[in-house]
């Protein structure tokens, strides 16, 4: 039996990457279960692959043959008899490509210490146009002011409806879904879980969505910005919690003795001979490292991400850092339910909805977890 394998990959266009695909067909490709494996299936391997860089600003028309290393194997729930092979962009000398953010990632995670378990879940923002204008716009003017949008009477429920029944059978860790601020914007949810799985489910459910929306005659931007004026931007809010974030920890902690306290009880917290550090207290030691690598931080969270994050519509302004419990208006926020708890996870709100996700979690990492 035929079978289609739609290779996608990380191009080098700029400011913004974008996705690419090709599609093999080949005999006898079976890939039953319902998990998206790495690149080992019951055909065997999806193949190694290649294709022209110098078309996709990847290489030079003298050297153009790149890799197409596949990295994880997804059923394509657009079509029959076809799966989508997620992959990444090396040389012919099998070294890395310089666009390939997600072997970056790979080489942060190989090289701590310790494991930290960190688990990453993104808030996917994005903006449904049609004929040049966001979906349910008038033709000119605007519409009416941001309000009754958000979670209410919004632009575009059909595509949100197709695309999470889509990343259901693709078996993408979308965990929700909801109508934006702004009339035509929508959100997914994926996540929360390993921080290279959830990278790489993002970017296929990016995928997903430029294809449902191309069937019906719309497209999909991730622009910061996409009104200017009083309409809220885009953004990919990034959870992030590690092993100690959301338990707690005790006894020796990287080589410090911790704060002895009282704890007798408390579900959240392990205990040796009364010696702890809860997670909300380990989310807060961050907090400060946060705001010292700020700048560095902005450099890969989206281009364009200062026409959205000003200090109005949800954000705090660029060039400043803040955080607080409950505000939405803070580069971190903590969610009132860890405050409550002492435990679970921090939300970096400054990432936009072009962002890498490979980049952003790479960058939580080195700053939280190295």
């Amino acid at each position: 039996m035929k079978h289609k394998l739609e290779y996608i990959w990380l191009d080098g266009t700029e400011p913004t990457t974008q996705l690419r695909s090709k599609t093999k067909i080949v005999s006898d490709f079976i890939n039953e279960s319902r998990s998206n494996v790495l690149t080992k299936t019951s055909y065997g391997e999806a193949p190694i692959w290649g294709f022209d860089g110098s078309s996709t600003n990847q290489a030079e028309g003298s050297d153009s043959d790149c890799v197409l290393q596949p990295v994880r194997v997804y059923r394509n729930p657009l079509e029959p008899a076809s799966s989508l092979v997620l992959c990444e962009v090396w040389n012919v000398d099998y070294t890395p490509h310089e666009t390939n953010t997600r072997n970056k990632l790979v080489d942060i995670l190989e090289s701590l210490s310790e494991d930290p378990e960190e688990w990453v879940g993104f808030e996917q923002e994005y903006t449904l146009y049609k004929n040049g204008i966001p979906l349910g716009w008038p033709e000119t003017g605007e519409p009416a002011e941001q309000g009754d949008y958000y979670c209410g009477r919004n632009a575009g429920e059909g595509i949100i409806t197709e695309h999470t029944n889509a990343c259901i059978e693709a078996d993408i860790s979308i965990c929700g879904t909801n109508a934006e601020v702004m009339l035509g914007q929508w959100e997914y949810q994926i996540g929360a879980g390993s921080s290279l799985k959830m990278s790489d489910d993002l970017w296929v459910a990016r995928w997903l969505m430029e294809k449902i929306c191309y069937k019906h005659g719309l497209t999909v931007s991730l622009d910061p910005k996409p009104i200017e004026g009083d309409w809220n931007g885009a953004g990919c809010h990034t959870n992030f919690s590690t092993k100690w974030m959301r338990h707690g920890v005790s006894g020796w902690y990287r080589g410090k003795r911790l704060t002895s306290r009282n704890v007798s009880g408390d579900k959240n917290l392990r205990s040796v001979d009364g010696e702890t550090w809860d997670g909300l207290e380990e989310i807060e030691k961050h907090i400060p490292e946060l705001e010292k690598n700020h700048k560095e931080h902005m450099e890969v969270y989206g281009k364009g991400n200062e026409r959205r994050l000003t200090g109005l519509h949800e954000t705090q302004a660029i060039d400043k850092f803040s955080s607080g419990v409950s505000n939405r208006g803070a580069s971190i926020r903590i969610p009132w339910q860890v405050a409550k708890d002492k435990c679970g996870y921090l939300e970096d709100r400054r990432p936009s909805a072009n962002c890498d996700p490979y980049e952003v979690s790479q960058k939580l990492i080195e700053t939280i977890c190295k």
